[in-house]
Order: structure tokens, then sequence, then C-alpha cells
């Protein structure tokens, strides 16, 4: 079970430093099955970068969570995936005439160490919808990018 004020004790967030970013749907519903939607977070992913609140590294949004690489920019991390999971909520819930939660409460951040091989923890992001089964090639799932490309 998912316990989100265990998630933030001891967050700390600092311009410059890696960072894997996972969240998910509320109850793990497979919401981005419909690849429009999954476009809605891949707009906030972009609205964030283009602000300079992070740079991507890599990224996947998979049917019922994203996973995220970045170095942070100007921004905390709370402040980044709360406007991420907001802003694309919203989007999403206006396109599906809906309302209420689409994110589970809380995310979970990884630091990465400079040293570590950062091109193999974005070859870990991407390579998610072929060891869900999703996909046989990585180049036929929609949703996902690395700046290795």
């Amino acid at each position: 079970m998912y316990h989100s004020n265990r998630l933030r004790t001891g967050r700390h967030s600092q311009r410059g430093n890696l960072y894997l970013l996972t969240t998910t749907t509320c109850d793990r519903h497979p919401v981005f099955r419909d690849v429009v939607l999954g476009r809605s977070v891949v707009a906030e992913f972009k609205a964030a970068q283009m602000d300079r609140w992070v740079h991507s590294l890599a990224w996947v949004v998979m049917p019922d969570h994203f996973h995220w690489l970045i170095e942070l920019g100007d921004s905390s991390l709370e402040e980044l995936m709360r406007r991420v999971k907001t802003n694309s909520a919203r989007a999403i819930n206006r396109r599906r005439r809906t309302s209420g939660s689409l994110w589970q409460t809380g995310y979970h951040d990884l630091a990465l160490r400079r040293e570590e091989d950062v091109r193999a923890v974005a070859r870990y992001v991407v390579a998610n919808p072929l060891r869900a089964g999703l996909v046989d090639r990585l180049g036929d799932y929609p949703l996902w990018d690395a700046i290795w490309l």
C-alpha cells in the first residue's frame, strides 16, 4: 500500500539534480490506454520544460502511471508534480467530461548521483512498454521520448 506521508519524509529538491519521478492514476485505472489522454500528460512535461522548471531526459506514459527522468530547474519537486498532475487532470477531465481525482496522492522520486549511468536509467524508463508486453518494439509505443535519440 502506498503511504504518501512516508514518501514525503526526507524529500529534498535541489536545482540541477537528477530525479526519476513516478506517479500512478487513482486505483491504477488505465486512463492512458487512450493515447489522446496520455498526450495531455506529455503536454505538461513539455510545458514544464518550456518554463525552465525541468530539463526532461526521458519519459514514458504507461496506461496507469508515468516515469519521468529530469534535471530539476526553477521549481521544487513538489511544485513540479502538483503542476503536472493538476493541469493534466483538468485537461483530461474536461476532455472526458468528468470530474474528480485522476492521480493517486503523492509520488515517488529517486535522486540520481551524477556518476550513475543516467542512460541506463533512461533505457529502463523507455523500455517499460516492452517489459509490460504492450508492444514488441519500442517504436510501436506512442507515449515515450528520450534526449538520446
